[in-house]
């Protein structure tokens, strides 16, 4: 009896062994007595006990690989670069994927490797950063050649980071901060300089309308002094003595602007009330006088006008007598 229950149990185990699952995107590989039998897809499977064993799992989703090269480029700069590689087997070449490549990491490294540092040296630094979509394309390229007859297809390959050395960065941190404050200061200058125009236009604008306003002001002022002269001949003050008046009148208006500043270090001279009547009567006198010269001026030229009428009246050129005779 203990001995069916045995054989019962060994029985049972041998059935539960010839039953296996395998998972989504995944494959398994069955081996008979060493050799390749066949390949299993996911669900429930079955083999058979101590004949057929599962040699192994083979992965089916995209993986990715990271790899870091160090190089050198053209202009003798040495960068780090690091290279993403998504790659997946196919699911039609699982058995090429198995038996043909061990180690599929360490030779998709080698050629990323061997694109890389061949690409690389070819260009300076600033074109590295510029180019590296062309490094990724080449690094794609290369890696599919190679791969696909191991049943490995590159989906995609990315130059992810490119770390050039500590003292290289510092480098052009400073040459771009000095493009920058260059920058700046071109735009600071165009700035100042439109202040400068707007500033110089503003200026000569308030020139023009400050002249405006002072000929407008003497415009008025003269206006004035016309209509004040003409009052005072109407009451008997001739145009002298009304333009000396008027001066006095202006004379004494200054002095009381100037004395109502209490801030104002201006001194106007003379301002005596003596003074001002000295200026008055030479005012007056000045005017007086300019008025005889002027008229005198006016009756030179008829005098001397008369005299010519009377020398051609006297001179006749037909006349042959002699005056002395």
């Amino acid at each position: 009896m203990p001995f069916l229950i045995i054989l019962l149990f060994i029985g049972f185990v041998i059935l539960m062994s010839s039953f296996f699952t395998v998972k989504q995107q995944t494959a398994i590989v069955i081996e008979r007595f060493g050799k390749f039998e066949s390949i299993r897809n996911s669900g429930l499977q079955l083999k058979i006990p101590i004949i057929d064993r599962v040699a192994g799992r083979v992965n089916l989703r995209i993986q990715q690989l990271d790899v870091i090269i160090e190089t050198q480029t053209k202009d003798n700069v040495f960068v780090k670069m690091k290279v993403s590689v998504q790659f997946k087997v196919i699911q039609e070449k699982v058995y090429e994927a198995f038996y043909k490549l061990e180690y599929p990491h360490d030779q998709i490294t080698a050629y990323v490797f061997d694109v890389v540092r061949a690409e690389v040296p070819k260009l300076i630094l600033d074109d590295v950063f510029v180019r590296k979509d062309d490094i990724a394309v080449a690094v794609k390229r290369e890696l599919n050649e190679a791969m696909i007859a191991y049943g490995y297809d590159i989906i995609n390959t990315l130059v992810t980071d490119i770390d050039p050395d500590a003292q290289v960065k510092n480098a052009m941190n400073r040459i771009n901060a000095a493009e920058r404050e260059k920058t700046a200061a071109m735009y600071e200058s165009e700035a100042q300089r439109i202040r400068i125009v707007a500033k110089a236009k503003a200026e000569a604008e308030s020139k023009k309308l400050q002249g405006q306003g002072i000929a407008d002001q003497r415009r008025e002022i003269a206006r004035g002094l016309v209509e004040s002269v003409e009052v005072l001949n109407n009451v008997g003050i001739n145009s002298q003595e009304a333009s000396a008046l008027i001066v006095v009148t202006q004379h004494y208006d200054t002095l009381q602007a100037v004395g109502a500043d209490t801030n104002s270090n201006l001194i106007l001279l003379p301002n005596s009330p003596q003074a001002a009547t000295d200026m008055l009567n030479n005012m007056v006198a000045s005017f007086a006088a300019s008025n005889q010269i002027g008229e005198q001026m006016k009756k030179q030229p008829k005098r001397n006008k008369h005299l010519e009428d009377k020398t051609s009246l006297d001179y006749n050129p037909r006349d042959t007598t002699n005056p002395a005779e």
